[in-house]
């Protein structure tokens, strides 16, 4: 039991703390600069009367007909006199709405530069910034922003979020809680929180943070995937089976909480189950669901467990990837051979090889198999192939090293240990080495 659970935590399908940094928040970044068409009055500047009267002409246009909305606006500025920083700025909410960012940065910038208390000229380059991930930049702005009076939770939020991406989690911790206490219901900002509670390790917080996101959110998949990973942080790996089959049942989860669930079965020792789990995988997934049944296959023939490994494999779809054909035919031969059926074994490797003549793994099995039948030649013959893979050149130099030993062929057994050792070091092998070389020395004297 204790070798099936080493090998089968093994596969367990997400890092425990895989949350990274998170996408973007969903949000409107259009919206929000479309709504800040209107003035705040004594805290940023106005228009001229003439700025004004051509800004009321074009304000029913702006959200359908931005384009010629733009042009009005433009034929302003070819005027000698330079617009007022209120102009400025509406014209950077156009040119941000039609996608001219690079032109959007600079009206936004002369208004500010001109008029430094400008607060929704510091938050649309801020948010100009965050939509470019520009996140650096964005940080100044919306600080800027808050600064001068801005307590709108989506401008905490964002600064949170900025901060988030730019490593600094203290600061970004405390934008993120400002964002909640404004809107306590915001799964952006809540998300946020949780990555860097989750980041630093702290599962009680984080917890609570994902209890209230599936409670206001139950479909969201993710959320029962982040919840059980927490909980496999914590080392509470029964409470993380119980919530994941809680999902499964209610049609919650998905593919990647369906194979989570059967890995984690897998490790408990509940072979059953898991095969069951992992057979849901397949449909939405093959590719997935195949790589994680002979995954599950393979760490059930290293734990000893035949007859369970039998069922799993014979559980896969008659259909399987060029790549998972190879490994379906080794694990075969793997089962064969620990049921000491060598040329039922031999049979599989010699039809993987005829798939891939390189495989290095499978010529070491096939010698491996020869060996135990006592065909010392052909043994030699399939780890001398295996020696010139990748993937096997090390094991075949070591085996044929033992031949040539029990051969006392002692100038051929230093070859291959040398070969070896040149492909990896060990103190074994080289203590090895050394007490061949000793008998070298008196099979000569």
């Amino acid at each position: 039991m204790k070798n099936i659970a080493r090998y089968a935590y093994l596969f367990l399908l997400l890092p425990v703390l895989g949350l990274g940094a998170g996408s973007n928040p969903q949000l409107d970044p259009k919206r929000i600069v479309n709504e800040s068409n209107g003035f705040l009055k004594e805290r940023e500047p106005e228009m001229t009367a003439e700025e004004y009267a051509l800004y009321e002409k074009v304000a029913t246009m702006l959200p359908t007909q931005p384009e010629f909305a733009l042009k009005l606006l433009e034929a302003m500025v070819n005027e000698k006199e330079p617009p007022s920083p209120a102009f400025e700025f509406i014209l950077g909410n156009v040119y941000f709405s039609t996608g001219q960012t690079d032109r959007a940065e600079a009206s936004y910038r002369s208004a500010i530069n001109r008029y430094p208390t400008f607060l929704r000229g510091w938050s649309n380059l801020g948010v100009l910034y965050y939509t470019a991930d520009r996140f650096t930049e964005a940080i100044p702005c919306f600080s800027k922003s808050i600064t001068l009076g801005d307590r709108d939770p989506t401008t905490f939020g964002l600064l949170g979020y900025c901060l988030e991406r730019t490593g600094n989690v203290v600061a970004a911790e405390m934008a993120y809680m400002q964002a909640l206490a404004g809107d306590p219901a915001s799964a952006n900002w809540m998300e946020g929180l949780l990555r860097i509670y989750v980041q630093g390790k702290q599962y009680a917080r984080a917890e609570s943070l994902v209890k209230n996101l599936i409670k206001d959110h139950p479909a969201e998949t993710r959320h029962w995937l982040t919840y059980a990973n927490i909980l496999l942080a914590d080392n509470r790996k029964l409470e993380a089976i119980a919530l994941l089959e809680a999902s499964a049942t209610t049609g919650v989860a998905g593919t990647e909480e369906l194979a989570l669930l059967a890995d984690l079965y897998a490790e408990q020792g509940l072979y059953r189950e898991a095969l069951a789990i992992y057979q849901k995988v397949l449909v939405p997934s093959p590719a997935l669901g195949e790589h994680k049944l002979l995954t599950f296959a393979q760490a059930l023939i290293a734990g000893g467990r035949a007859q369970e490994a039998k069922a799993v494999l014979a559980a896969l779809p008659k259909e399987l990837t060029p790549e998972g054909r190879l490994t379906w035919l080794q694990a075969r031969s793997d089962l064969f051979a620990a049921q000491k059926k060598w040329p039922e074994a031999r049979q599989e490797l010699q039809e993987l090889l005829k798939l891939a003549p390189l495989n290095g793994k499978a010529l070491l099995s096939l010698g491996f198999a020869y060996a135990a039948e006592g065909d010392t030649p052909r043994a030699t013959f399939a780890f001398e192939a295996a020696a010139n893979t990748p993937g096997g050149a090390y094991r075949a130099c070591l085996e044929l090293a033992n031949i040539e030993l029990r051969n006392r062929h002692y100038d051929k057994c230093v070859e291959y240990l040398d070969k070896a050792l040149h492909i990896e070091k060990t103190p074994a092998i080289e203590d090895y080495l050394a007490r061949v070389k000793t008998l070298t020395a008196k099979s000569a004297d």
